[in-house]
């Protein structure tokens, strides 16, 4: 059973063993090729339209991909932003541009003109391959971008775009990969850009080869398995888990490409026999909600994973209470990979982030680069330069070298460590919040706060005030059935201090229809913090 069994031992053993010279789509898809039909891919469209993919007709489309591209004038180092949405082209292009040895940037579809127009310009993009769903945002830059030389288009025929479909009808289906080196670009991936513009992260062929540690550890991946990896395309987590990890250990994916709906996910893992499952934090707290999670029948799923923000402890119970599903929350970055989990065979403390993924050294340390004592919140640092870290951020020097201290990569974000080695998170360096002498983290907070009832969505930030410098404010969501009032404020507020310390409980709370989110759906508290800094100024 691909678990971590003995901790101590795996991660004292654990080698990452990247060659030298490797290149994905030749040394996993084409090799998977050769074996009898393995299923690869099992995909349903939003109008209920499916289509199955072996490992063998991934290999061909990638080919055929990969010999259009360079009839394109697509070359080997080139960047290359990809559009697309949850659609087996997406697997098939991001295959081919890896064994053409060009850099892909894989965009949400979602992105307005200004987004694509500073990633074209900031990458020096020669060419954007798009659906209909960012189209027309592309179209709207294109006399703004003139690195971009190719325009290719999926899904038909569009006036001044190369046509997917015409590309690939007259193209060979043998394609010799790039011979690319472990340390050659492969991806850039964008990260949120909560603060300023988005940094543009560069990794490498042997990221490409690391995928496989967190997806036979942390997804517990086994023959036989259809995963099931929710996130959307233009993020490092699809790339993380809905490409990279579980393909090189010849896993298939499940890949649906309607919108989320708490009730028909519940049913497609029930339809389709889902067996390894990997959601958003707020899809698992939607479905928490809903009663249906424990009528359904999830029999099949005999493993659950979370990432991307901390998960409540109170979701994972009623998870667990619901189907007898444990779900292990994991911590990573656009930057690196799962650095730290809850895995299977390792005790779960709900709460908790777990203990460093196999491969990976990461300590809490403080700004002198010293590793802090059990239960002293510090920088969560990861030691050393391992492959699935990144190499660089695209053309900026000063911004790679502000995140290293001396041998540490810092991430970033804060947590403290017990005597027992698992991380407890505490939130973003610039999240935390100082009142009145104590330091306060925003997830604790919201994970009381979820407990309430009347509580769908929440997030917690640094108020401006006069006695205490700060106090908790709370942004809620509430659910259906409850209207804002000062009754229900003080019954949160009371609840509150029951769950967590008082003195962390929120002294305000403004009841809001939506909490404003990146892209990826991560919430953005810096927006939040803005708000009340703006409010206390004009005060």
């Amino acid at each position: 059973m691909p678990n971590i069994g003995d901790y101590e031992s795996t991660y004292a053993s654990f080698s990452w063993e990247t060659p030298e010279r490797f290149n994905f789509g030749r040394d996993v898809i084409d090799r998977r090729a050769e074996e009898e039909e393995r299923p690869a891919l099992l995909w349903l469209g939003k109008n209920g339209e499916e289509e199955s993919f072996t490992f063998r007709d991934i290999s061909r489309l990638s080919n055929r991909f990969a010999n259009a591209a360079r009839e394109l004038g697509i070359e080997r180092g080139d960047r290359v932003m990809v559009l697309l949405g949850k659609v087996p082209q997406w697997h098939v292009v991001l295959t081919g541009l890896l064994k053409v040895g060009a850099i892909a940037i894989p965009c949400a579809d979602q992105l307005r003109a200004h987004d694509l127009e500073f990633r074209a310009e900031h990458s020096g993009s020669v060419a954007i391959i798009s659906g209909a769903g960012g189209v027309e945002e592309v179209e709207e830059i294109r006399d703004h971008i003139p690195s971009v030389k190719h325009y290719l288009y999926v899904g038909g025929e569009r006036e001044g775009w190369n046509s997917y479909d015409g590309l690939m009808d007259g193209a060979s289906e043998e394609f010799t990969a790039e011979d690319t080196g472990s340390d050659e670009g492969a991806y850039l991936l964008y990260t949120s850009g909560t603060t300023k513009n988005p940094k543009g992260v560069l990794h490498t062929h042997g990221y490409t080869h690391a995928k496989r540690m967190e997806a036979y550890y942390w997804l517990d991946l086994q023959e036989g398995d259809r995963l099931w990896c929710t996130a959307g395309t233009g993020w490092a987590k699809s790339i993380w888990n809905v490409f990279l990890g579980p393909w090189s250990w010849g896993t298939e994916i499940f890949m649906h490409e309607g919108g989320f709906d708490p009730v028909e996910r519940l049913r497609l893992i029930e339809r389709y026999g889902i067996t390894v499952l990997c959601q958003a934090p707020t899809e698992y707290r939607l479905v928490a909600k809903r009663p249906e999670l424990a009528e359904v029948d999830l029999s099949s799923v005999r493993h659950a994973t979370s990432a991307g923000e901390p998960l409540n402890p109170e979701v994972i119970e009623r998870w667990k209470e619901a189907q007898g599903i444990t779900v292990y929350d994991g911590y990573g970055q656009t930057e690196n990979t799962l650095l730290v989990g809850n895995f299977p065979g390792l005790e779960v403390r709900p709460g908790s982030m777990g203990k460093p993924s196999p491969g990976c050294d990461v300590r809490i340390i403080d700004e002198r680069g010293e590793e802090c004592p059990p239960g002293e919140p510090g920088d969560i640092a990861l030691r050393g330069r391992i492959p699935a870290l990144f190499k660089e951020y695209w053309k900026q020097p000063d911004e790679t070298a502000a995140v290293f201290r001396g041998e540490y990569y810092i991430t970033g974000d804060r947590a403290t460590k017990d005597e027992d080695g698992y991380f407890w998170f505490m939130g973003r360096a610039d999240d935390v919040i100082l009142s009145a002498g104590y330091r306060i983290g925003p997830f604790e907070v919201e994970s009381a706060l979820i407990e309430h009832p009347a509580v769908v969505e929440s997030a917690v930030v640094a108020a401006p005030d006069e006695d205490r410098g700060s106090i908790v404010k709370a942004y809620v969501v509430l659910a259906s059935g409850y209207e804002p009032s000062d009754e229900l404020v003080r019954d949160i507020q009371e609840h509150c201090k029951k769950i967590t310390a008082p003195y962390k409980y929120p002294r305000a709370i403004e009841f809001i229809d939506e909490l404003p989110k990146t892209a990826s759906g991560k919430i953005r508290r810096v927006e939040l913090r803005q708000r009340e800094a703006e409010r206390a100024g004009s005060a």
